[in-house]
């Protein structure tokens, strides 16, 4: 009996006619005009006839040609149509490389500009352009792994310790979104509760020996960086939080009454604040307005921040580097002043709060009206940054 299938050789392949060439079970060779030439089989399904392209020749050799046949002759001793089977891997292969996890953080972070203020999502993007996606861009988000996801927040325990809780808040966020558009089962869900390293409540490392202090002067007023270096001379010498710091602006500067206006909307206690500025702040300042160039604020962000203004992890970035991690923390200069202008200075309680935006309604002694306040606390912040100077200064 004549063998129906496997008719086909390479060297009548090569040199074969403008035509179709059957090589059995469905298979045939079509070669066009041009003599491109391309695999094809013929098969019925569901009492239709249909066509499955196998890729064009020499790419796909004729034994390559012969076992996808024989895959799809395969598929439909089954019940099931090869064409539909092909264009379903098809889809899989693409949902699959929409699905890695950069372009998944990118669609979760889309939604939620729509809900954020726009400072809110710019320290977002932030955050995951600076500690996740380096670790997370190539994983697929279908496939991504609680181990994978530990990986990065434990980096970013060690690079931002601040920021990790919220990285965690945003990883969750992302494999959520995930599931609704489709890109991740349902039933995996990353377990990220115990990822990171419990944090003491309420401790943070600040200088309070006065050797310690004069080290950490010396190398702030030596830190190469001019925007750094400032933004840190500005949160020493009024003991303000790093990320009011970070983002101050030109408006709220007024260097006639010596005075840095925050409004209520960038304060932790959401009320309008009054920072007194020593001759030290505003000389930082002044160093700041001409490498602005009249911009909208006085730190502007460096290479690769995808912020308006200085981010605050600068400032502890720059800490680390010079050698005070767990020494002393960017937050660390309030507890540094409280603890010294008491100490060293005699300074009042009541007052030093209330530079530190900590008083309450009422909890300022009645005796502080505004003038007399604001007179008061210039001088005592004067007292406090040329403490400092001293003590940088000192042999």
């Amino acid at each position: 009996m004549a063998n129906l299938t496997n008719k086909l050789s390479d060297v009548f392949i090569r040199s074969a006619p403008p035509g179709r060439h059957a090589d059995g079970h469905g298979l045939y060779l079509e070669v066009t005009k041009n003599l491109s030439r391309y695999w094809r089989m013929k098969y019925r399904y569901g009492g239709k006839e249909k066509r499955l392209a196998f890729g064009v020749y020499p790419e796909v050799k004729v034994a390559e040609a012969r076992q996808r046949r024989d895959e799809a002759r395969r598929l439909l001793r089954d019940g099931r149509d090869p064409s539909a089977v092909k264009a379903e891997a098809k889809t899989a292969a693409r949902r699959e490389a929409m699905a890695g996890f950069e372009l998944a953080a990118q669609g979760w972070l889309e939604a939620k500009q729509l809900e954020w203020a726009p400072e809110t999502y710019r320290k977002a993007r932030y955050l995951l352009d600076t500690y996740l996606l380096p670790k997370l861009r190539r994983k697929s988000i279908a496939t991504l792994t609680t181990r994978d996801a530990i990986a990065a927040l434990q980096d970013v325990a060690i690079q931002a310790p601040a920021l990790a809780v919220k990285a965690r808040q945003y990883l969750h966020g992302i494999v959520d979104h995930a599931v609704r558009q489709g890109l991740r089962d349902d039933g995996r869900p990353l377990s990220l509760q115990h990822a990171l390293p419990k944090r003491t409540k309420g401790h943070i490392p600040a200088a309070t020996d006065l050797k310690l202090i004069r080290k950490l002067v010396r190398a702030i007023d030596e830190y190469p960086s001019t925007v750094v270096r400032a933004a840190l001379q500005l949160a020493m010498y009024t003991a303000m939080r790093p990320g009011v710091v970070a983002a101050a602006r030109w408006e709220d500067i007024d260097f006639d009454l010596r005075e840095w206006h925050v409004p209520g909307a960038r304060m932790k206690t959401k009320h309008d604040h009054i920072v007194s500025l020593p001759i030290q702040a505003l000389t930082a300042l002044h160093a700041m307005q001409a490498y602005t160039a009249g911009g909208t604020y006085v730190f502007p962000p460096l290479a690769r921040q995808n912020t308006p203004h200085l981010h605050r992890d600068s400032l502890s970035k720059a800490l680390r580097e010079m050698g005070f991690a767990g020494q002393h923390a960017t937050h660390g200069f309030r507890a540094m002043m409280r603890t010294i202008a008491r100490e060293r200075l005699g300074l009042d309680a009541d007052l030093l709060e209330a530079q530190l935006a900590h008083a309450k309604k009422g909890e300022v002694n009645a005796s502080y009206d505004r003038t007399k306040f604001d007179d008061t606390r210039r001088t005592a912040m004067q007292r406090w940054a040329d403490y400092l100077e001293r003590i940088g200064t000192a042999k």
